[in-house]
């Protein structure tokens, strides 16, 4: 574990008394309890993969992230249409919209929360049955922090990221940084 250099211990000495050093774990660690599982599709493909995911799997409520805000409201439009319950959470929604779409969530009312990374951090998420990537993160560490958001307190949970071709570069830094390879999860498309 990383520890603090001679020189800032020597300097803190000087200012601090009776300092606590408080050590964070690298978040590059995925819990046991979350399954993590891959599918591959092609870019036009991931609506429908997702959709595909979503009706074979238990999914009592998910988080579905994306990479751009963008991409949130086509994805909550296209799953409303296939009748699917959705709300959008992203940075650019007000603040009450955000309060609003989020107790939903919460209280059971809409099962499928569509996020961008920044919205969804640090906030109070309840246990979420599944995690969907609908996009591969740039930044390895977001997906630790994103189906981090499942497998909480006990219970297991159930992550899937949906690769296509053009994310291989970030799909290799996710990979090099968890230590495994997330197990193939096939589609069944109709």
């Amino acid at each position: 574990s990383a520890t603090l250099s001679d020189d800032i211990k020597k300097l803190s000495d000087k200012f601090v008394s009776n300092p606590k050093v408080i050590e964070v774990a690298p978040p590059a660690s995925t819990a046991d309890t979350v399954a993590q599982h891959l599918t591959w599709t092609s870019p036009k493909g991931k609506r429908e993969a997702l959709r595909s995911l979503l009706n074979s799997e238990d999914v009592k409520n998910a988080v579905i992230f994306c990479n751009r805000k963008r991409d949130i409201s086509t994805l909550v439009t296209s799953l409303k249409r296939h009748n699917f319950s959705a709300v959008a959470l992203h940075g650019d929604m007000t603040q009450s919209a955000r309060l609003e779409a989020l107790q939903k969530f919460k209280d059971g009312e809409v099962p499928l929360m569509i996020a961008s990374d920044v919205a969804a951090r640090g906030l109070d998420i309840p246990a979420v049955s599944h995690v969907f990537n609908y996009d591969v993160p740039h930044h390895a560490d977001d997906y630790v922090h994103r189906i981090g958001r499942t497998g909480r307190a006990g219970r297991t949970g159930e992550a899937y990221m949906i690769v296509t071709p053009a994310d291989s570069k970030s799909l290799d830094k996710v990979l090099k940084l968890i230590g495994k390879t997330p197990e193939k999860a096939p589609l069944d498309l109709d």
